[in-house]
């Protein structure tokens, strides 16, 4: 008998962005900018970084296992119960209590090919039956996904806005596709990217639906900066959390990201700040783009995907901006290869890579 089951031995392991120190040691850069994994260039929020110094000298303790004030704040803000909210290590850790809280041995999953590669690990590591549906257009296909849900159905993974492309299904597409899920299937919404896109009219926030079915997915890592300390957070039926938290690990979150996060639900000079840059950034590099004669994604995110003629000439621009101290996504992991993403950093660093980019054309 295999010690390790064929779908574990199967399983690519995930690989993130390349570490900006890696890229010092490894090419000799004095000065390299990070633009591959979303992350937030102005940093931390300030009362998030203050907070988490204050609490240092309670790291013998065991974090708070209910997680009282961030459950609270989070309740206060979206007008829910504290029954009604989940906490975990970034959203990929509160999606591996749902895999392991609901899934049975018979039980399926449908999602998009080539979305979020953190889910399509889960899922594949669940050993369980997934139904990859391909992207129309560099978005979900909902109407293809819709007809593949059948009785052993048990979970539809939805990330709004996609990652990588930054596209989103609107609230008519979401609400004609909910009609034809059944309630005994669970929908997961990964809403990592909802503070960047919440300003769209047709974007459906989860959060005004209070369906059943639905377990909403957020984080911190993205718009407050906090991806170094991994804190996510979800809603759903009281039911559903009930029964996740009898699964999730007792004292995850940790300490300082808990601090961290309910510090930072209180910083909202920090997020409009954010918000203000990403758009600022998110309309100068479109354009610098489009007059380099580069073909982008529409994003509603905090990156942008651009797309090439081919897989080697993707490959190409990577590694040249690469050499040039500038790290972005390439996406043939993810199924993109000849595409790659680009995340929107503070205009010196947006500045830089357009300079990077016009030297390689």
């Amino acid at each position: 008998m295999a010690l390790v089951p064929s779908y574990i031995q199967n399983l690519a392991n995930y690989v993130p962005g390349k570490p900006i120190e890696e890229v010092q040691r490894d090419l000799g850069l004095e000065h390299v900018d990070k633009l591959a994994s979303n992350e937030n260039s102005l940093g931390p929020s300030p009362k998030a970084l203050e907070a988490m110094a204050k609490s240092l000298s309670g790291l013998h303790r065991y974090p708070d296992v209910s997680g009282f004030d961030l459950k609270t704040k989070l309740a206060n803000r979206f007008n829910i119960k504290t029954n009604n909210v989940i906490l975990g290590g970034g959203s990929e850790g509160i999606m591996s209590t749902i895999m392991r809280t609901f899934l049975l041995s018979d039980d399926e999953l449908v999602s998009a090919a080539n979305s979020f590669i953190g889910f399509r690990v889960l899922a594949n590591a669940s050993g369980r039956t997934v139904h990859w549906v391909p992207m129309k257009n560099y978005r979900y296909d909902l109407e293809a996904m819709a007809d593949l849900v059948n009785d052993y159905t048990k979970i539809i993974y939805i990330a709004n806005p996609d990652n990588p492309m930054g596209t989103y299904i609107t609230r008519e597409e979401f609400d004609e596709f909910y009609a034809h899920v059944p309630e005994r299937v669970l929908i997961i919404l990964d809403e990592a990217y909802y503070e960047f896109a919440q300003a769209k009219t047709d974007y459906p926030d989860s959060m005004t639906y209070r369906y059943d079915n639905v377990i909403t997915l957020r984080t911190f890592s993205k718009a407050y900066g906090l991806a170094g300390v991994r804190i996510g957070y979800g809603f759903a039926h009281d039911e559903l959390i009930r029964n996740l938290n009898k699964v999730k690990e007792p004292f995850s979150p940790s300490l300082i990201a808990l601090t961290a996060g309910s510090a930072a639900m209180d910083d909202d000079e920090f997020l409009n700040k954010t918000l203000a840059i990403n758009t600022e950034g998110y309309a100068f590099l479109r354009e610098s783009l489009a007059s380099l004669g580069i073909e982008t994604v529409p994003s509603v995110a905090n990156f942008i995907t651009t797309v090439w003629s081919s897989e080697e000439r993707a490959a190409e621009v990577s590694q040249s901006l690469l050499n040039k101290g500038v790290i972005v996504r390439n996406l043939n992991a993810f199924g993109w290869p000849n595409c790659i993403r680009i995340s929107i950093g503070v205009p010196e660093e947006n500045g830089r890579c357009i300079d990077a980019l016009k030297s390689i054309l």
